[in-house]
């Protein structure tokens, strides 16, 4: 049975403690933990929610952060490296994720370190040479995401794959769809899964549905941790706080081209253009290296750019319409969504409306 960790626990082993931080609640921990990191050449992260740390006495000696399903931050004193202790701090993480109902973990490190977690139980999913290497905690995970996808192939000398968040689904991602979908013989249409977005992943695969009604060359799959997630793609779930520079774009499009791509045969990847968002400009500007440059053993992609589709002179963009939706003006949003969507905006989501008052 998984310890349980709803309060501070110490797990004693001959003189050291191991136990839980909450670093937002606990300022002195988590200077100490800060501190442990810079010695060892890492930087705190904020959107860490949990810390297993482990003391000799009243020295911090060793800590591993969660946020939800990836262990970050981990770092161990030089001198309390090496025998049971690195394994013992690793399995104390992994049961505080198991007692939050995380089964799947991801973790990502340095090169260098990588042999550290493999023998901790960890698997490879994808390296970019001398930057990262991102590790799961079973053999099996992208292989039978693989093969489930394998099933769902179908043959043609053009497949295409579009990946959208579509928060909401507006015109310009069906015209991106239909476009997308008359250039290959099939596409393959996948939602992103992480439910950090306004709208929901359930609302958002609904509008999905609804919308590609009609384009009859089109397969929507479900999205997962093994696209633009908190996993593979941190930034893109934060992009509204200016985190850019740190983009890990090539772990996601590594793990796409190297894996996913080959179980579906996928041989063009299409985007839209981005005026707006500097996150996904980013992203698409590096498909084009990871995907398509000899920067893997696996088949090149070709990257597709279409021009957005336009209402009025300016293109059409999910993030106008939620800031048309928080100001109550539901009109001017008929005009940038299909039916499905307008309808669903109405309905469920207009009470997010802001009053405008006068000032």
């Amino acid at each position: 049975m998984a310890r349980r960790y709803f309060h501070k626990a110490k797990v004693v082993t001959e003189d050291l403690q191991f136990y839980t931080v909450n670093p937002i609640s606990n300022r002195v921990e988590r200077k100490d933990i800060e501190q442990l990191l810079a010695r060892c050449g890492l930087s705190y992260e904020e959107q860490i929610e949990a810390f297993v740390v482990c003391r000799d006495g009243n020295e911090l000696v060793a800590c591993a952060g969660l946020q939800k399903d990836i262990i970050k931050d981990v770092a161990i004193d030089p001198d309390y490296r090496g025998g049971a202790m690195s394994l013992k701090l690793v399995s104390e993480i992994t049961y505080l994720a198991h007692s939050r109902g995380l089964d799947l973990l991801f973790v990502y490190t340095e090169p260098k370190n990588a042999e550290f977690f493999r023998g901790c139980g960890f698997y490879d999913l994808v390296e970019v040479p001398d930057r990262v290497t991102l590790l799961e905690n079973t053999p099996i995970g992208i292989r039978s995401y693989c093969a489930k996808l394998a099933r769902q192939r179908v043959a043609g000398e053009k497949i295409g794959c579009v990946v959208a968040n579509a928060n909401p689904f507006t015109l310009g991602h069906r015209y991106l769809i239909e476009q997308a979908a008359k250039a290959c013989d099939w596409l393959h249409l996948f939602m992103v899964r992480e439910d950090v977005s306004l709208f929901s992943y359930k609302d958002r695969y609904y509008l999905a549905q609804e919308n590609i009604r009609g384009i009859p060359n089109v397969t929507l799959h479900e999205g997962s941790h093994y696209m633009i997630s908190r996993a593979t793609f941190p930034c893109y779930f934060f992009k509204d706080r200016g985190i850019v520079g740190k983009c890990r774009t090539a772990v996601d499009l590594l793990l796409f081209r190297n894996h996913i791509a080959p179980a579906l045969g996928v041989t063009h990847r299409f985007v839209g253009t981005e005026p707006f968002c500097p996150t996904t400009n980013k992203y698409n500007t590096d498909m084009k290296v990871w995907l398509q440059e000899d920067v893997s053993k696996a088949p090149p992609i070709k990257v597709v750019e279409i021009e957005r589709t336009q209402r009025n002179g300016l293109a059409i963009s999910a993030s106008e319409v939620r800031r048309l939706l928080r100001k109550g003006e539901m009109e001017r949003i008929r005009d940038m969504v299909p039916p499905a969507t307008f309808d669903l905006l109405e309905s469920k989501y207009a009470a997010l409306a802001r009053p405008v008052t006068d000032t």
